[in-house]
């Protein structure tokens, strides 16, 4: 039994749920609408305010995709409601990100700056000059889009310098010459 799939997921006021055939799962709530295809064979009810995702059987495949659904249709009831959010640190001399519009406009050593455009449904703010923040109502794509974000600049072993996720923990190495 899956621990995760037998959860029922209570649906917050002001959100509105429907399932149509095939189980397309569309989302309606304050920040916005989520749209999701989940596995046909399961069987998804709403009954007084709360969402259950049940399986036919117990095969493999239902088995396999019982707390996929459930967790994925979770993220979009949550995502409509409060959204997601990744900060990220930029650590280096003379790193620094900036937003013109919704452009935002990195310094990560190279020769020239990089920019990238805010893909529709995400939003990035910089606080400050080594702060971003990556907003949006969908999880997969603010994940998505911070990684690509990291992807220019991973930070490096020696003097962590790079993007860093907010908690992340880079491990230093000790360099070649500072043996004791």
């Amino acid at each position: 039994m899956s621990r995760i799939g037998v959860r029922p997921i209570t649906i917050p006021a002001g959100v509105e749920v429907t399932v149509e055939d095939n189980n397309f799962v569309t989302v309606k709530g304050p920040k916005g609408e989520l749209k999701q295809e989940v596995a046909s064979n399961l069987i998804i009810t709403i009954e007084d305010g709360t969402l259950t995702v049940s399986r036919p059987d117990n095969s493999r495949n239902n088995r396999a995709q019982h707390g996929l659904a459930r967790t994925l249709i979770n993220n979009m009831i949550e995502g409509v409601t409060k959204g997601y959010e990744k900060k990220m640190t930029v650590n280096g001399v003379g790193y620094q990100v900036q937003k013109q519009g919704n452009t935002l406009v990195m310094k990560l050593g190279f020769s020239h700056p990089v920019e990238m455009i805010d893909p529709e449904g995400i939003t990035t703010e910089c606080p400050d000059a080594t702060t971003i923040v990556v907003k949006g109502i969908d999880k997969a794509l603010v994940g998505n889009y911070a990684a690509k974000i990291r992807s220019w600049r991973e930070p490096e072993p020696y003097k962590g310098k790079g993007i860093i996720y907010d908690g992340e923990v880079v491990r230093k190495k000790e360099g070649k010459g500072a043996s004791a």
